[in-house]
This record gives structure tokens, C-alpha cells and sequence, in this order.
């Protein structure tokens, strides 16, 4: 019988689960709709039935150890959902609590990016570091911190929200309900906002100038930083900058060994990677320069379970 750890990526749109050996392994995997059910106890009902399907579909005998989740507004102290704004269900929901009652075996929640981190530490590039930053890169920006070995949670389990600093007083909007965080100006949608700014002050040519916002996507401005285009340069240049700056600050609270990048943006590579190094070199107190490294994760096939399951491998 195998020994494997379920681990559970809560997504807003979809729910993805998979079962992960010792090793980092996916036996089994499947997903399904995160918002189709009005009541926590029916979503949870129907991943079971599909986790029970896809184990029962493999030709490997596995012993589920623990279940590891990573969602949005979850807490590691509480194992609950506090308030999360891209979910159906509101308030607080005891997720670790109804996911027993379904199965009797340890049950750790955190959000998605404090999984990723731990992902990165058990399966991923950071092994053998015990003092490193994980920055996902996505639609908004999540941030993993962790510290002689342990995640950072602070005395509610919600520390590390570099995302959620603010970096403009009175800035873009954010979807927290403040102004000027830096996650408006460092992720996806960060990026198609700085394109359009970008191209209302210049008047010069650019192949993204006739692109409707709704049909702009990061990767076309990364597509086109590459054959060249002035404003989807500049657009790089000016959110790696901010990255980089932002980093060096955090560099100076927790003292990392490595910094790392993770997620849909990181895929225009090098436009992105270069500007954020050298910043953040340019910006470190001296006693931190050259001890920092910023670098892609070592994870990318089934991230976000092999994130979750890390939460009990580190237990084991």
C-alpha cells in the first residue's frame, strides 16, 4: 500500500487535486468546478466522490496520510476560509473541520502561495534552504515566506502578504479595497494596466496600441517585448523595477539566501528575470549585496497539488 499525502489547490474557477508519494510523485489527479455548489458540505461532498473515483481508477493501492489544502483567506491556525472574496461561500468556513469529518487524517490549510513556498522547500529548488521567499506571479501576486525553516504566519496565520504592500500612496485601485498595493502593479493584470497607461502618455507606434484591455493578455506583452516594441519594453522595465525595489525591503526584514519567481508571468524569462536582479541588487543595504539570489522555481508540472501535499510531506 502506498503511503501518499492529497493534496487540494482551491482555485476560483476550479478545484484541482491530486494524490503525491513521498517523492513528489502525482498518481492520481483530477479537478472539478470550485463555485458550482451554493454549500461548502456539496462541493466537498462531490471532490470526495471524485478523489474516491480517481483512486479507485488506479492500478496503485494508496493510503491517504493527510490532506493538504492551499485556498485563498486560509488560515494555518484556524483551518478555516476567512471572508475570501472569490469564493461562494462567505464568512468563515471551519474547512479543515467538515474535510475530517470526511476523512480521519491530519488536515493542514494555508493559502496557495504559502503552499507553493513549501512545495518549493519539499519537492522543488529550494531543498536544503531553510530561509527563502517564494513570489507567484499570477493574476495577483502571492508571497511564500519562509524563515529558518518555517512558514510565516505571524499571530493569525495571515503574515506575508508582500502583494498587499502598499507601494503608491493613493495608487490603483486593489481588489482588498485599498490604493496603491503593489500586486496592481506587479501581476498579470498589473501589467495590462501599465500597457495602457504607458500608451496614453506615448503616441509612438506599438502593435498593443489597437489591442481592446479585455483581450490584452500578459503574455502578448511579453511576446512583444521580445520582437521589440517600446512600450511592452518599457512595461517590463517598469514592473521588474518595482519588483526589484519592493524585494529589496523585504530582503532587509527577513534575509533570505534566495528569492523565488513563480507563476504565468515568468514565462517572458529573461525580460523579466534580469531587470528584477539587477534592481534588487542596486537596492540592497550593503550587507545583503551578493548574498541574494533571485531564481525560477523548480517546480512547474502539477504545482499547485504538489504545494498542498508539501504541507504534510514536511510533517512526516
Amino acid at each position: 500500500m502506498k503511503e501518499v499525502a492529497l493534496g487540494i489547490d482551491i482555485g476560483g474557477t476550479n478545484t484541482v487535486f491530486g494524490c503525491i508519494d513521498s517523492e513528489g510523485n502525482c498518481l492520481v489527479t483530477g479537478s472539478l468546478p470550485t463555485q458550482k455548489h451554493a454549500a461548502i458540505e456539496d462541493y466537498l461532498d462531490e471532490l470526495f466522490v471524485e478523489v474516491e473515483s480517481a483512486m479507485n481508477g488506479s492500478a496503485e493501492q494508496m493510503q491517504i496520510i493527510g490532506v493538504g489544502i492551499g485556498a485563498p483567506n486560509a488560515s494555518f491556525y484556524t483551518g478555516t476560509i476567512e471572508n475570501a472574496a472569490n469564493l461562494r461561500w462567505k464568512g468563515s468556513i471551519p474547512l479543515a473541520d467538515l474535510v475530517k469529518k470526511r476523512i480521519d487524517v491530519p488536515v493542514i490549510i494555508t493559502n496557495d502561495a504559502n503552499a507553493a513556498a513549501m512545495g518549493e522547500k519539499v519537492f522543488g529548488a529550494a531543498k536544503g534552504m531553510n530561509n527563502f521567499i517564494v513570489i507567484t506571479l499570477g493574476t495577483g501576486l502571492g508571497s511564500g515566506i519562509v524563515v529558518n525553516g518555517d512558514l510565516l504566519y505571524g499571530h493569525d496565520g495571515f503574515a506575508g502578504e508582500v502583494g498587499h504592500m502598499i507601494v503608491r500612496a493613493s495608487g490603483r485601485e486593489c481588489g482588498c479595497g485599498r490604493k496603491g498595493c503593489l500586486e496592481t502593479y506587479v501581476s498579470a493584470t498589473g501589467v495590462k494596466r501599465t500597457v495602457y497607461k504607458l500608451l496614453a502618455r506615448h503616441m509612438g507606434d506599438s502593435e498593443l496600441r489597437d489591442v481592446p484591455f479585455s483581450r490584452l493578455t500578459a503574455k502578448m506583452v511579453a511576446e512583444a517585448a521580445g520582437r521589440g516594441d517600446l512600450v511592452a519594453k518599457e512595461t517590463f522595465r517598469y514592473t521588474a523595477r518595482m519588483l526589484g525595489e519592493v524585494l529589496a525591503n523585504v530582503v532587509a526584514v527577513t534575509s533570505p539566501q534566495a528569492i523565488f519567481l513563480f507563476g504565468g508571468l515568468t514565462k517572458a524569462g529573461d525580460i523579466l528575470f534580469n531587470p528584477v536582479a539587477e534592481t534588487l541588487e542596486e537596492q540592497l543595504l550593503s550587507i545583503y549585496k551578493g548574498k541574494v539570489k533571485i531564481l525560477a522555481s523548480g517546480i512547474e508540472d502539477d504545482a499547485a497539488v504538489l504545494g498542498a501535499a508539501s504541507l504534510i510531506w514536511n510533517k512526516r
